[in-house]
């Protein structure tokens, strides 16, 4: 891990933990600079039909965050036809967030399917989720959060405390630890390295997350 630069001391707590002036970002013209340098939060093209996670605790370390674009597939004409995305290149902006090591306590995860809902559970019986370079790229995120050592207004481009970063001249922060009790994200794509899930369900259900 490269040497991290000075930082503010103590901890941060945020009532949603989002990013400052996201509204503001993208207003000013990040859609099109994030579109012309390509960035991607996750390397593969998303299904665009999005899902909810909750948690009712998330620790993680190595956190950083950044915007991003993810893209899903284009028809034979390049054209964008997929009924779940509201853009017309098949593009969704994200807030990129990057956690080196993480553990979730009552992890749920839904995906509204068309009368019914998949449900997936885990971690509810003791032993949390844990992660590996977990990657989440979201579109709300929201809960209880507690920041330690965070730095706001860091260029997405030199980000230091994972090796994922984001696109220069963007808005990124990062801290060495995060705390977010009440988890609620709702997501297109999440990724890691392993992904250990105690006391997995999967299940149909009527309603959701």
């Amino acid at each position: 891990m490269a040497t991290k630069s000075v930082k503010a001391e103590g901890k941060v707590r945020y009532r949603r933990a989002a990013i400052p002036g996201m509204a503001a970002l993208a207003t000013t013209g990040a859609l099109v600079i994030l579109t012309a340098q390509g960035a991607l939060g996750v390397q593969f093209a998303i299904s665009g039909m999005p899902f909810v996670v909750t948690a009712s605790h998330l620790h993680g370390s190595n956190f950083e965050q950044f915007a991003g674009l993810d893209t899903t597939l284009l028809n034979s004409q390049n054209k964008c036809d997929n009924p779940w995305l509201k853009s017309s290149n098949c593009q969704a902006l994200v807030m990129t967030s990057v956690i080196g090591d993480a553990q979730i306590t009552n992890l749920c995860q839904s995906v509204h399917l068309p009368g019914i809902d998949l449900v997936i559970r885990a971690g509810d019986k003791g032993t949390p989720v844990h992660a590996s370079n977990l990657i989440l790229d979201s579109t709300d995120l929201s809960g209880d959060a507690t920041f330690q050592n965070i730095q706001i207004g860091r260029d997405a481009s030199n980000l230091s405390e994972d090796t994922q970063v984001g696109p220069k001249y963007s808005f990124g922060q990062q801290a060495d630890t995060v705390d977010i009790d009440n988890v609620r994200q709702d997501s297109y794509a999440t990724t890691a390295s392993t992904f250990t899930l105690p006391g997995l369900s999967m299940s149909f259900q009527s309603t959701g997350c």
